[in-house]
């Protein structure tokens, strides 16, 4: 089942930042929404605030490789 929530420590991994930098873009997307402080961030929303691609930001959540998700040899 392809992962729907994100949580710091994979923004932190996705965006190469610190733990405590990822916390804070969290808090940011869920004021930006209107969110409650512990609400979920969809990966969805994250990708929209950020303005990385979606499908790629899936993939590497879920531990796929892309030429993986295309049917090519890696």
């Amino acid at each position: 089942m392809p992962q729907v929530c994100i949580h710091p420590k994979e923004v932190a991994q996705l965006t190469g930042t610190k733990y405590g930098t990822a916390k804070v873009l969290l808090q940011r997307i869920r004021a930006e929404l209107n969110k409650p402080a512990r609400a979920y961030v969809s990966v969805a929303e994250f990708c929209q605030y950020t303005h990385l691609p979606e499908e790629e930001v899936s993939r590497a959540l879920n531990g796929t490789s892309a030429a993986a998700n295309q049917g090519q040899r890696i």
